[in-house]
Parts: C-alpha cells; sequence; structure tokens
C-alpha cells in the first residue's frame, strides 16, 4: 500500500526521499508528497499521479532542507487528490501515514467540538490535528506524539516531523512495518530496507507497538507499554531485504499482515487512473469472443481458482472448469477453439501446472497465467502472463500470494463481465470503487489477531477439524483446511454445507470443533440450518461471521470471530485472514515449524 520515508541528514533531503519513495513505487500509489524542514519552517509539496509529477514540481517549486518526510499514497479515506495526498500538516507538526486509523471519525468529531478545522477527508490529519492540540497544550514534541499514538486504534506507520525542530523525528509502528536506517551522523525511516538500501546499510525494525524518538546522532525506542527498548540493528544487502522477517516472528506472520499493503499494490497495477475501469495486457483477449475458462492449478491456488469459477459464472455468465493440474493432461480433456487455458501458480515453476499449460498450447485459443514470477517458465510460455505483484513469498503455506490470486482474478472476472455486458459502467465503477476500499478492511480483519489466537489455542487441543462453507465461502473453507493441515500437521476437512448430512455429519461429535465461514449474505440463512444440525449433535462450532450474523446466529457457538461486513464478492479476500491466523496460531500453539512444515516444498518442481 503507502510507503514511507524520513531523512535526518548532512544533505538536501528532497532529492533523497523522492529516489526512495521511487524504490517503494511496487507498493502501488496514487500520488506522493514531501514535506522538509528549512530554516525551522515546515514546508511541503504534493502531486496526484506518478512520482514524476512531484519531480516535476520539484523542479519548479524545490524544497530545502536537510530533514524531511516523504511519502506516496494508497487512497482508503478520501478519493486520490492533491488535498488528501499526504503528508499532512496542522499546525506546527507534518505527519505521513500508512493504515488505517479506526477511530478517527470519533476523534475527528471531538476535535470538531473543540473548533479544530479539517480540509480533507482523510483519516491521516486526524492525527497530525491531534499532535498539534497537544503541542498548543504546552507539550514537547515527543510527548505530543506519545499522547496522539495513545489515542489512535487500528493499524498503522507514522513519521512526525515538527516546525523548528530540524533534527527530530518520531515514529510509531502498529500493524504496519516501518524500519530505521543508521547512517554516520545521519538517520532515516522507510517503511522497509529497499527503499532505504541507497542511504544505509544498517537496519533497525521497530517491532509491533514500538514508537521512536529519532536524532542524527540516537535512536531511542520505547514499547507499547512506555519502556525504553533496545531493538538490534542488523546489516543488510538489497537482496537480503527482500526475504526479512520484519520485526516478525516467522516469515507467515510478516506475509499474512503484508496483505493489504500488496492487495493494494495489485488492485493500483489493474485498475485505470480514474478508477472506473481495469486495464489488462493489450495480449489478453476479448472475454465477448471467449465461451469457456479452463483453469488449472495446484494447492492453494487451485483453491483461487475454485473461487474464481463463482466469479466468472455468477458475474460474467462464463463457464468455467476447474482442474487440478496433477490430473489435467492425463484425463486428455478437450480443448474448443474459443477457451481461455489459464494457469495459475504463485512460483510460475510448479512442474503438474507447467505441463498441464503445455498440453493446452495450440489447443486453446488462449494461454493465459497468472503468477507472482513474471521471468518465471509459465509466464514465459503462456501468451498473456498477468502478475500478482506479492512480492517475496518466504513461507511455505501460502498466505499473500494465495489473496492477490483471488484480487486479480476478481478482476479479470469483472472485466469479462463488462466486455460480455452483463455489468455496465456504472456498476463496474461501483464494484471496483468498493474493490479499492478492501485493503483497508483487511487491516481492520488483521486486528482480530488475538482473537484467532485464542481460538487456535483450542484447536491445538484436537485431532481433527471440519470446515464449512456455501457459495463463495466453500473453496474458502477448503484452503482453510489446507492451511490448518500444512503446519499444524492436524487433520482437516472441508466440505460444502449442503453436504454435511450426506456424510460428514456422522463425524460430528463433542469433540468434534466445526469451523462454519460465514458472512451475513444470501446464503445465510442456509448455512446456519446446517450450524444447527452440528449443535444439536453436540459439535463445538466455531462461526466467522460478520456483526450481523453474530446478532442472527452467535448465540450458544463455542466460538465466534467477528470480522467488518463486505459486499458478497469480496468475502473471500477477506475471510482468507482468519483462516491463516487461526492455521498460524495453531501452529505456534503446537510447536511445530510454521516457515519450513514437514514434507513439503516452497515451489514443487517435479511432478
Amino acid at each position: 500500500m503507502c510507503g514511507i520515508v524520513g531523512v535526518l541528514g548532512q544533505h538536501e533531503a528532497a532529492p533523497l526521499m523522492v529516489e526512495a519513495l521511487k524504490r517503494m513505487e511496487y507498493r502501488g500509489y496514487d500520488s506522493a508528497g514531501i514535506a522538509t524542514l528549512n530554516d525551522g519552517q515546515l514546508a511541503r509539496r504534493r502531486a496526484l499521479g506518478k512520482l514524476v509529477n512531484l519531480s516535476d514540481l520539484l523542479v519548479h517549486e524545490p524544497l530545502a532542507g536537510k530533514a524531511g518526510i516523504g511519502h506516496t499514497r494508497w487512497a482508503t479515506h478520501g478519493a486520490p487528490s492533491v488535498v488528501n495526498a499526504h503528508p499532512h500538516m496542522a499546525g506546527q507538526v507534518a505527519v505521513v501515514h500508512n493504515g488505517i486509523i479506526e477511530n478517527f471519525r470519533q476523534l475527528r468529531a471531538e476535535l470538531a467540538e473543540r473548533g479544530r478545522q479539517f480540509s480533507t477527508e482523510t483519516d491521516t490529519e486526524t492525527v497530525a490535528l491531534l499532535a498539534a492540540e497537544f503541542l498548543d497544550q504546552g507539550a514537547t514534541p515527543a510527548e505530543a506524539a506519545r499522547q496522539t499514538i495513545a489515542k489512535l486504534e487500528g493499524a498503522f506507520a507514522l513519521v512526525f516531523l515538527f516546525q523548528g525542530h530540524e533534527d527530530l523525528l518520531i515514529a510509531a509502528r502498529k500493524g504496519s512495518p516501518l524500519a530505521i536506517g543508521h547512517g554516520e551522523g545521519e538517520m532515516f525511516v522507510g517503511s522497509d530496507a529497499i527503499a532505504l538500501a541507497p542511504l544505509t546499510d544498517t537496519i533497525t525494525y521497530l517491532d509491533e507497538g514500538d514508537w521512536a524518538i529519532i536524532t542524527r546522532t540516537s535512536l531511542t525506542i520505547f514499547d507499547d507499554k512506555g519502556a525504553e527498548v533496545a531493538r538490534k540493528a542488523r546489516k543488510i544487502e538489497i537482496n537480503a531485504t527482500k526475504v526479512d522477517k520484519g520485526g516478525y516472528k516467522h516469515f507467515m506472520a510478516k506475509e499474512i499482515a503484508e496483505q493489504p499493503t500488496v492487495i493494494a499494490q495489485a488492485i493500483g497495477h489493474y485498475i485505470s487512473t480514474d478508477g472506473n475501469d481495469i486495464t489488462l495486457p493489450a495480449e489478453m483477449p476479448d472475454f465477448s469472443q471467449i465461451e469457456r475458462i479452463t483453469m488449472v492449478a495446484c494447492g492453494t491456488a487451485f483453491y483461487a481458482c475454485l473461487t474464481a469459477k463463482y466469479w466468472f459464472e455468477q458475474i460474467a455468465a462464463l463457464p468455467v472448469e476447474v482442474d487440478i493440474a496433477s490430473e489435467f493432461r492425463y484425463r486428455e480433456p478437450p480443448i474448443t477453439a474459443n477457451t481461455i487455458a489459464l494457469f495459475v501458480s504463485q512460483s510460475g515453476e510448479t512442474a503438474d501446472t507447467l505441463a498441464a499449460l503445455r498440453y493446452c498450447a495450440g489447443k486453446a485459443r488462449h494461454v493465459v497465467s497468472v503468477v507472482n514470477v513474471p521471468e518465471s517458465s509459465i509466464a514465459r510460455e503462456s501468451d498473456c502472463a498477468l502478475p500478482i505483484l506479492a512480492g517475496v513469498e518466504v513461507g511455505v503455506a501460502s498466505t499473500k500470494a494465495f489473496t492477490c490470486q483471488l484480487s486479480v482474478l476478481y478482476m479479470m472476472a469483472l472485466k469479462a463481465a463488462h466486455q460480455r455486458g452483463h455489468i455496465d459502467d456504472a456498476t463496474l465503477a461501483d464494484k471496483l470503487s468498493a474493490l479499492r476500499s478492501l485493503p483497508g478492511i483487511l487491516n481492520v480483519a488483521l486486528e482480530q489477531n488475538s482473537r484467532a489466537k485464542a481460538i487456535a489455542r483450542k484447536l491445538a487441543e484436537t485431532s481433527d477439524v471440519l470446515f464449512l462453507g456455501r457459495g463463495l465461502m466453500y473453496p474458502l473453507a477448503l484452503e482453510a483446511a489446507l492451511k490448518l493441515k500444512e503446519i499444524s500437521y492436524i487433520h482437516a476437512e472441508a466440505y460444502a454445507s449442503g453436504e454435511l448430512k450426506h456424510g460428514p455429519i456422522a463425524l460430528i461429535d463433542k469433540k468434534m470443533p466445526v469451523v462454519i465461514m460465514a458472512p451475513r449474505d444470501a446464503l445465510f440463512d442456509k448455512t446456519v440450518s446446517n450450524m444447527q444440525e452440528v449443535m444439536a449433535r453436540g459439535g463445538k462450532v466455531v462461526l466467522i461471521t460478520d456483526e450481523p450474523g453474530v446478532a442472527a446466529a452467535g448465540e450458544n457457538t463455542w466460538q465466534t470471530l467477528t470480522l467488518p461486513s463486505v459486499p458478497t464478492d469480496l468475502a473471500p479476500m477477506l475471510y482468507a485472514i482468519p483462516a491463516q491466523q487461526l492455521a498460524y496460531h495453531t501452529a505456534i500453539a503446537k510447536g511445530t515449524d510454521v516457515d519450513q512444515p514437514r514434507n513439503l516444498a516452497k515451489s514443487v518442481t517435479v511432478e
């Protein structure tokens, strides 16, 4: 999602920050800006669109100063605009921010009652106004930042710059990574080490809940309880930064947390500049000329395809077949002329999927791939390759690659529906608007981590778990069961909820946890009926739903995990978060190797 940079340097900060922001373009953004201090005075420049627009602005309206903060923004609260672009300023403070301030409306109302004026639609402006208010009350910059951070709820990375303090930055991290770079008489802040690599090779990652006081010669870090702590500084190589845990205990934990960022990046890559259309590569065929899609994949990617089948058929009225790659070519399936053969693979090197692709080459009208590695074999051998832009995924159990696959497949389905005349311009724009808000909603879902952890401790005591779901939640149930199997080694199975009475209900007893994924959608009441069948037989129901779902059916469940409400189309990406968190924390409780579970490899390159 957004990218942050901060500089306390010996040289002019503006060009250093622009270069650092360029290194974070992969995150996706729709505006950019910087603020500097010169002779103690704050000044800023902001521009809509690509960084080149900011660079052009700085040629005509340069910013002097050796201290500054910069930002590339992906819009969440407030449309993309210069006014909503970061940094935000209020009084004597400027702020850049990644993440979502969940309680900003409440804080905004309180500030308005005290006479504070707002000029943007963003949650971040609330942070700047809070800090300015504390400064006006006599607080020092560090104390103003600390008091501001204490009032914030949500996920965020923040950097504060204060007028009159050219040797001071305040940084804070909760749910969004932040790295401190060490130089000779210089210090830097960045969303990741990649941004800072040209400036320094020594990095300190802030831990969850940390906030830091930074000068050119010192770094003082406090934890979420206010105690001063030491965080290890490490030497990094640019290649190594791509696989660093970033302060997390496991790569999987980091990759779960990265999903709002990488999904925003994927969305930004395919949505047009005006936000109302989807731009696919020129090699992509017009879906109005296509009669059928054959999707082929393995493992988690296969479940992404099963999910996409619902989207393509329901939204675009385009028939879809989904096959497991290891079985596909041995059936010798007929491939009709007006078929897209679509292959999904994180690595782009999966042997079975590559073999299936080669089977389809010359038979299907177009061979299309959805991959995370653009230079991979599957991508190279496709007529058209669509990158999912998840970044390096180290954990064997796929997390962010799965949700990025879903995001790209969903946008493909929307494009197909539009080209085939099943949704009009207005409907497409509405669906894309909802999709653009998804990264912020995922940040809210990530805040349920402690609840997922508590439930996982109970699941860790069991030997079998069932997962149930209807409609789009059925493939999610399959994926959730796979995640639990992969890293905790607990036997788990998933079924379409309506299949419960056709056999699996025989497994239900007082020891059997049954995880039911059920947003309050058109199929909710039917799912609740299945849930009642489980509870009537003593089964222990873990209900994952939204607040309306809890109100309607949460009574008497064994455990409940509540998520934000989203449009039905987007539920798979959202409900993947608790599925991953449950598996992760169950594995932690069992003491298994989370990142490298036994007998598994990240990329299966042999048949």
